[in-house]
């Protein structure tokens, strides 16, 4: 076994259970912080695909300001109130269909894939910012302006939704 597969694992164990414990976990901000360790782990695997942008882009997006706003709303919400609102059972039906049918979806796509190696890990340079960069700029530009369109008018909305009388 060599260093690449044994770190690999490490990672995948890693990510695998941060995530059963981010669900077993009673205390939100401690899920919150399990999150955070699952992104760690998910940037481990990009580096080792040679996405180092990815990886970047995925602690500093994710792990920093997305938890960081995560972390914010639970506390602003109190989740530590004794009160437990009502179960809507027709909710809880639906969830555990579409999850199931999203299992049956995995499974399927899992059973029809080539078995021989799905990832080459550390091949080519698709991964790296100058690449990307090429490509998000001459083959996406419109896709990548209409984005930044959306996210502008975002930003805008959310300001007039928050600004006062």
């Amino acid at each position: 076994m060599n260093i690449i597969t044994l770190i690999f694992i490490l990672l995948s164990a890693m990510a695998v259970g941060s995530a059963v414990m981010m669900l077993l976990s009673k205390n939100p901000v401690k899920s919150i912080l399990w999150l955070i360790v699952v992104f760690f782990a998910i940037s481990g695997h990009y580096i080792m695909l040679n996405a180092q942008f990815l990886a970047v882009v995925n602690i500093i997006v994710y792990a920093g300001a997305i938890m960081v706003l995560f972390l914010f709303v639970v506390m602003l919400m109190n989740l530590n109130s004794t009160e437990e609102p009502a179960r809507n059972m027709r909710l809880q039906m639906v969830g555990i269909i579409s999850g199931g049918s999203l299992l049956l979806i995995l499974l399927s796509s899992l059973m029809k894939t080539n078995k021989e190696q799905l990832v080459l890990m550390r091949v080519g340079d698709a991964g790296l910012i100058k690449n990307l960069g090429n490509v998000l700029f001459t083959n996406y530009v419109l896709p990548f302006e209409i984005a930044s369109v959306l996210f502008l008018s975002a930003m805008i909305g959310a300001v007039v939704i928050g600004k006062k009388n």
